[in-house]
């Protein structure tokens, strides 16, 4: 199993389609164990107001990750292998920005 960055683009106009595709993806999930594991995932509010999003996760390759997706019925715009992972600061706290900030 390697890391992968999975970026999905103007992918949902809504929260609501967007909480409906997280679900989809955790049951397809569920269904490929041996072959995908999602780590944590990123809403992405896009510059047109609709969303996307920014997953990381464990997959026996980018092929699983496309036959996972295509399950679920999500788009993938592109899969990345990550090479390393560097910590940030752990004392520096974490916010959740509210939809419409930044």
């Amino acid at each position: 199993m390697h890391t992968y960055l999975v970026v999905r683009r103007s992918a949902w106009l809504s929260e609501q389609a967007q909480h409906e595709a997280d679900a989809r993806s955790s049951a397809e999930a569920a269904r490929m164990t041996d072959e995908i594991a999602c780590i944590h995932s990123y809403v992405l509010e896009e510059c047109d107001r609709t969303l996307g999003s920014f997953c990381v996760v464990e997959a026996s390759s980018p092929e699983a990750v496309r036959r996972h997706a295509a399950a679920a019925g999500l788009p993938v715009d592109e899969i990345v292998r990550v090479a390393d992972t560097i910590v940030g600061d752990p004392d520096r706290p974490h916010s959740r920005p509210e939809r419409g900030d930044g």
